[in-house]
Formats: C-alpha cells, structure tokens, sequence
C-alpha cells in the first residue's frame, strides 16, 4: 500500500530559464483536505500539471496512489477540476457529464443525478448556452461522481454563487469522509479556512510553508498605541510592521508574544489589542517575508 495518496518529491519545472517550480516536496493522505495557496503566478497551477502528469518534470518526481503521474493507474485514480473550463460547445451537460465519466472509466450513476439535482444543473441544455458558472458545475459533477481517490481542484468555484460554493464545500467534505484525498487551490481564502486541515503556500514556485490551520491561528494581530518610537520592533523574531499612522502602531506577531511584550515594557504604551489574525493576513505575512 501507498505510503500516501499524493505526493511530489523536490519536483521541479524549468522553461528555459523560469524556474516554474523548484524542489517542492508535498504529501497529502487519503481523508485529507490540503488548500494550495500562492499569488497569480507562483506555480500553483503548473504544480498540479506535474501531478496530473501533463507535465514532464525536470527533476524530482510525483505519483498518486504510489504509481507514477501520468501512467494510466494513476489517470484512474485521480479527478481534475480547472478554473477555465473548456468543453465541446455542441454537447449537452449531460452529454459531457457521460463523455468524462467514460474518459475516467467508472462513475457512480446514482450520485451523479444526485448532484446535477443539488447543483441545480439544467443537463438538457447545450454547453453553448451555459455561463461561466454552469460550465463549472459541469465540471465539478463529472470529478466527484468519479469517486477518484485523488482530487485536484484549481480553483474550483469560479463563477459559482454563493449557495452553489456551499454544495461545493458539502461536496468536499463528504469526499474527504469517503476517504478521498483533495488538494485545492483557491483565492477564496474563507474557503480554504473552513475547508483545509493543512495548507501549503507557495512563492516563486518554491513553498513558503506547510502548516496545519491550527498552527497557522497561532499568528497573532497587535495594535498598540505608543508614546515615543520602538525603533527595534521589527528585530524582534516573528514581529513585523502592518502600518504605522501617527502614535499607533499595528504589528503581526509570528509566535509568542512574550519577546515583543519585553519590548514594549521599557517605554509608553498607552493601549494594545490583540486580535487572532485571518488566514488572508497569515498569508499575506508568509508571502510579504517570502520576498527578502
């Protein structure tokens, strides 16, 4: 057996010169919902390329299931979603629905008309006359009624509303309570928060970081209100400047806080609040320190 369901192994990508992906290893398990984060850019959706096997790497290697990416048991068992949909224009739903399923092999039927039911999918229609939102759901109805014991998902709910981003989100989790393994890219970062047991962000086409969401809320916001200058703030490990407007001063702090309050014993702190950062702010932390 597999020692997990996916993994990369200081796999890398070069074009030319552009180093797309460099010596990033990642893992996730069966039952395990990993979101993929990073900016426009960063190599997210080349990654997944990799995995896919569309994608021959320039070193390093990944597999599915233990087997090679793109060798045909690993075709089998993995689901792709992209964030552009192409489809044939001519075709119903359905028929496109039908046409996937039988590229992947096996479909659960029953789950299938299960899901064009809760994704309020017309499958009669031609794929001419679907928005944005609709090809997606196509999409999203042919991965999951795969039941593929790999999901990859690249920004999935593009173009959905609201309500249909909560069966999306119902969608994973019963995936993950089958067992399924899910990596999911997304810019919808309340997505990946509700959603994601770990998340892995990546810069440049190297991780920043591999953490659980648990370890990542650790991040803390303070806003302090001083008298006088703290010229050594930022030397303090884990400390960083937010903003600096007049007498007040806002600072995210990577780990305890016991440094920076030593800090601040020695001069006028006037008030200080603290509040549990977003996993918008940590990201945004990670990716600004990922630049020096």
């Amino acid at each position: 057996m597999p020692g997990h369901a996916l993994e990369a192994v200081r796999l890398s990508k070069h074009f030319g010169p552009t180093k797309a992906v460099e010596g990033l290893s990642l893992a996730v398990d069966a039952g395990e919902v990993v979101g993929f984060l990073g900016p426009n850019g960063a190599g997210k959706t080349t990654t997944l390329r990799l995995l896919l096997g569309l994608l021959h790497p320039t070193s390093g290697t990944a597999s599915i299931l233990g087997h090679r990416a793109g060798s045909t048991p690993a075709r089998r068992a993995v689901a792709y979603v992209p964030g552009e949909v192409a489809l044939w224009p001519q075709l119903t739903g359905l028929e496109v629905i039908t046409l996937l399923g039988s590229l992947h092999g096996e479909v659960d039927a029953a789950y299938r008309n299960d899901l064009v039911e809760r994704f309020e999918l017309d499958p009669a229609k031609r794929i001419r006359a679907y928005s944005k939102g609709n090809r997606q759901k196509v999409a999203l109805i042919s991965a999951f009624s795969t039941r593929a014991p790999v999901l990859l998902l690249d920004e999935p709910t593009a173009g959905l509303d609201p309500l249909m981003e909560r069966v999306f989100r119902d969608c994973v989790l019963e995936a993950q309570a089958r067992g399924q393994a899910v990596l999911l890219s997304s810019h919808i970062l309340a997505e990946v928060q509700h959603l994601c047991e770990r998340v892995a962000m990546i810069r440049d086409g190297r991780l920043v970081t591999v953490s659980a969401i648990d370890e990542l809320r650790e991040v803390v916001g303070v806003e302090i209100d001083v008298a006088g200058e703290f010229d050594d703030l930022t030397s303090i490990p884990g400390v960083s400047i937010v903003s600096r407007e007049g007498d007040e001063v806002r600072v995210r702090v990577i780990g305890p806080l016991e440094p920076l309050l030593a800090v601040l014993a020695r001069g006028r702190v006037t008030s200080m609040r603290t509040h549990e950062s977003s996993l918008e702010e940590i990201f945004l932390s990670y990716y600004d320190e990922s630049r020096g």
